[in-house]
């Protein structure tokens, strides 16, 4: 009697399941618990469909990448008492939010500067040793060579002398496109950016001339894409978009892998279309032990998703952001970053002010 009665008390816990914690102290779990949710922590290797059906009512889920899965409309529908997703990463596309805004469940995500700001860091780290050859350099002199011409870099800003500079290209003005603008400043590059859901304005600040998609792989020397994974954006990048860029342009993927088309890259890079590319996302991760990109030469530089992973940064950051997202949400409160903002006024005259937490 008194353990069924201890289950009663627990299942009326709001439940919260938490995959891939991030917060190496605890702090965020004990938090939640201190609150009175009911936690199912579920680890990198375990099956989530599992951990879903083994933890009992959900009202929120805490969650990093899910890692090749998805958060689908029918894993959704196995949650009937879920508030809110709440998301360590920027990215969302690992969660059908038009299924989430459908069933008025809030998705937040969590822009931290640590995490968007690594990521245009490292942009330019990955531009910079695709155009000053860092890599082909070292490969030179440890195979035993010395100077060449085949190792002379690109001068990248425009000099008094009359030298004009290479063109950057940014595919996506949102914080990470604009954060990378204002780091090339100093450089003196030409800008050019393209996205349609940004004011003129937005362009002005970053010094960046506004063009169409196709303008900016013409005239670009470096294409760095910042754009999110969305259906008008997947395979953006295809075979036909590659031909109008110059044959020793470069092009730069730090957003997610399925907005460009890999195949097509090794197919222009085997022609001599295309001069170089740097990726930190592909379409499949890991990528397949024979994948073609994996076979490429020097021109190609691969980095496995961890671009904002850095010291001071990485997703630690953003823990007690996703944590107050689940706190709100389960005290009848609407969190801050809601990525489909549609469904708030749905969410509201469901949950405003029905709390389930026991304490705050």
């Amino acid at each position: 009697m008194i353990r069924g009665m201890t289950r009663v008390r627990q299942e009326r816990k709001p439940g919260v399941v938490i995959y891939r914690p991030q917060d190496a102290t605890g702090e965020s779990r004990r938090r939640l618990a201190d609150a009175g949710c009911r936690l199912h922590i579920v680890g990198d290797d375990e099956d989530l469909d599992r951990a879903l059906a083994e933890a009992g009512p959900v009202h929120a889920l805490l969650l990093a990448s899910l890692k090749g899965t998805r958060l689908d409309r029918r894993r959704l529908s196995t949650l009937p008492e879920l508030r809110i997703v709440s998301k360590y990463t920027i990215g969302v596309d690992d969660v059908d939010v038009d299924a989430a805004t459908e069933r008025g469940v809030l998705v937040t995500h969590c822009p931290t500067e640590a995490n968007w700001g690594g990521v245009a860091e490292g942009t330019v780290a990955l531009m910079l040793a695709l155009l000053k050859k860092i890599e082909i350099r070292s490969a030179s002199v440890k195979a035993g060579g010395w100077r060449n011409d085949e190792l002379r870099g690109v001068y990248l800003g425009r000099r008094e002398d009359g030298y004009a500079g290479i063109t950057l290209g940014i595919l996506g003005l949102g914080r990470i496109g604009r954060r990378l603008a204002e780091l090339m400043v100093p450089w003196k590059v030409r800008l050019l950016a393209t996205d349609p859901y940004v004011d003129a304005s937005v362009f002005e600040r970053c010094g960046a001339q506004r063009v169409t998609l196709d303008v900016l792989l013409a005239e670009s020397d470096v294409v760095s894409i910042h754009c999110a994974l969305t259906s008008e954006t997947k395979s953006l990048i295809d075979g036909a978009r590659l031909e109008l860029m110059k044959p020793d342009a470069l092009l730069i993927n730090t957003a997610r892998g399925e907005i460009v088309d890999v195949d097509a890259v090794c197919d222009a890079l085997d022609a001599n279309r295309l001069g170089g590319a740097a990726f930190d996302v592909l379409p499949e991760e890991p990528p397949a032990s024979g994948a073609r990109i994996l076979a490429t030469d020097d021109r190609v530089i691969l980095s496995p998703h961890m671009i904002a992973a850095n010291q001071g940064g990485t997703l630690g950051p953003a823990v007690p952001w996703a944590t107050d997202a689940v706190l709100a949400a389960l005290g009848g409160q609407v969190p801050m970053h809601v990525y489909n903002e549609s469904v708030i006024a749905g969410w509201e005259a469901r949950f405003a002010g029905r709390s389930l937490l026991t304490a705050r």
